[in-house]
């Protein structure tokens, strides 16, 4: 029964912004309030990818299990993408949504590390007296692609643009991750939660249709939302005085990545640690290859040219910033192990940002994850060889 209201809940939750949508009341609304716009459509991206969430891990009936964790991980990140793409769209038109732009996928990114991993690896501790994830070793895969993708995204801030060569490169790394993944095993394992209760209830072809219905409700609600959902963001910071940028980078990633953060937390209350933090690594390598790929080809349509988008001094040093940050998380897990103290390090950095969110702040933080993942590097042969295999698009475990 609990699983059964948890799901009415997130079916609910979009329905008042559909509403107001549909009856034509939202734009009003929207010139009016965008405050409140925010909240509504905030309220029902959250809901809607609840819902997608629930639909992708019931579709690992049908999948093979490192596929079903690409397709949770890409699903559960499409609120973001539908975000993130809405002011790359924007930034054709209008050269001020290039900063909106990087700054939700920076966020993003620096969120699901700083905060999501930290979380997993500090409530399994706690949970379960643990001090230590052990990653599967099947993991390989992931853990090279995620060091692919960062090592490769360090050359972003320095040639200063996001390009359509950036864009085949890293749609290219996914690509790849999707055909590796693919050859995987199916996933035998016993599903929980939502996705449980309705596998436990339906059958094979029951089940098919309930995950299409799912998919479409939520897809058309995420539609519906993101668009007046980043614009009530915006309006927001204007009319109150409030740095637009900072409400994009940080509000507007809490809303749309919240699911599979309690995703992976609920993972790690069950004892299932290693699967936790991998649908976060999956999460990430799709915002570094297909969310950040996406962006200038989005970008070009909109522009109606082949030209890459320029980024400002604000923007190169946030995307240095979420690159080391990257290669630091990618470091640490590159063993195999994910440490508590570990984790607690990469949450005290990233919230130690805040207390110093000045320009050369950001580049004494970024300058600082690397010193950190050069020493590590240089220290640990496990790590220079997970290193070596990422560059040789190599998957294995170097424990074995």
């Amino acid at each position: 029964m609990k699983n059964l209201v948890w799901l009415i809940v997130a079916a609910l939750m979009p329905l008042p912004w559909m509403a107001l949508e549909l009856s034509g009341k939202g734009h009003h609304l929207s010139q009016t309030n965008p405050g409140l716009v925010s909240i509504i459509s905030g309220f029902a991206i959250i809901g809607a990818a609840f819902i997608l969430t629930w639909g992708a891990e019931l579709s690992e009936r049908d999948i093979p299990r490192s596929l079903a964790l690409i397709a949770l991980a890409l699903i559960s990140v499409l609120p973001e993408y539908a975000v993130d793409l809405h002011f790359a769209w924007e930034a054709g038109k209008n050269p001020e949504y290039k900063a909106y732009a990087v700054a939700n996928m920076t966020g993003a990114n620096r969120i699901i590390i700083g905060i999501g991993w930290s979380l997993v690896a500090v409530v399994y501790y706690f949970k379960h007296k643990q001090k230590e994830i052990q990653l599967d070793s099947s993991q390989g895969l992931e853990l090279s692609l995620l060091l692919l993708a960062t090592i490769y995204s360090l050359i972003l801030p320095l040639k200063g643009s996001l390009s359509l060569l950036d864009c085949a490169i890293f749609f290219g790394m996914f690509l790849m991750y999707a055909a590796r993944a693919a050859k995987g095993e199916k996933h035998d394992e016993d599903l929980e939660g939502i996705a449980g209760f309705l596998d436990q209830r339906l059958g094979n072809g029951a089940r098919r249709t309930a995950v299409l219905l799912m998919f479409a409700f939520a897809g058309y609600a995420i539609w519906l939302s993101a668009e007046p959902f980043a614009e009530g963001l915006v309006s927001t910071g204007e009319r109150h005085g409030i740095d637009k940028f900072l409400l994009v980078q940080w509000l507007a990633p809490l809303a749309s990545e919240s699911p599979e953060g309690v995703i992976a937390i609920l993972f790690a209350l069950k004892g299932k640690g290693s699967t936790a933090i991998g649908a976060l690594i999956s999460s990430k390598i799709n915002q570094w290859t297909l969310l950040v790929g996406a962006i200038p080809l989005v970008y070009a349509f909109s522009v109606g040219a082949m030209v890459a988008m320029e980024l400002d001094h604000r923007q190169k040093e946030e995307l240095l910033l979420t690159s080391a940050q990257s290669l630091f998380a990618a470091i640490i897990i590159s063993d195999f192990r994910f440490a508590l103290w570990e984790a607690l390090l990469l949450m005290g950095l990233f919230i130690a940002q805040f207390f110093f969110p000045d320009e050369s702040s950001r580049y004494v933080f970024s300058a600082l994850y690397l010193l950190a993942a050069t020493i590590m590097i240089a220290t640990s042969k496990v790590r220079r060889q997970m290193v070596w295999n990422a560059l040789l698009l190599r998957k294995r475990n170097p424990n074995g």
